[in-house]
């Protein structure tokens, strides 16, 4: 009891250090997705041809985007959904230009029961720090 009583502060510090790293997964921010670094989603898109759904509005879009990812803007995902249907059962690589959309994004699809879902982490600006490729247009 005395170790409890001298080391508060230090016990008290760790159950908020081990709280603070459990905070994501308690809270479910990824949308109901795995959250994948640019490297990870290279291997998914070469090992599962999955539909590249980029959310970002449309200049966004135009300044540089995945190759082959079809665009549909966050504001007019849930009023699009039909177009996507197809694809419910089917691996979805979502992004946007940080990952925070994107995670709304996912939330949306899960929602409509789309099952395979996979989120940028860190969205378009991490796919370009990692130097992979982008086409304009």
């Amino acid at each position: 009891m005395e170790f409890i009583t001298n080391n508060a502060l230090l016990i008290g510090l760790a159950i908020g250090s081990g709280l603070m790293l459990i905070w994501p997964m308690l809270r479910g921010g990824s949308g109901g997705a795995a959250n994948l670094a640019p490297s990870e989603a290279v291997i998914l898109i070469n090992r599962s041809n999955p539909l590249v759904l980029d959310v970002r509005e449309d200049a966004e879009f135009a300044a540089g985007h995945i190759t082959d990812a079809r665009h549909i803007p966050l504001a007019k995902l849930g009023e699009r959904i039909k177009e996507l249907e197809k694809y419910k059962d089917k691996p979805i690589l979502v992004n946007c230009q940080a990952g925070v959309r994107s995670l709304k994004a996912c939330d949306i699809l899960r929602k409509h029961e789309f099952t395979k879902l996979h989120n940028l982490d860190g969205g378009l600006n991490a796919w370009v720090a990692a130097k992979l490729p982008v086409v304009k247009g």
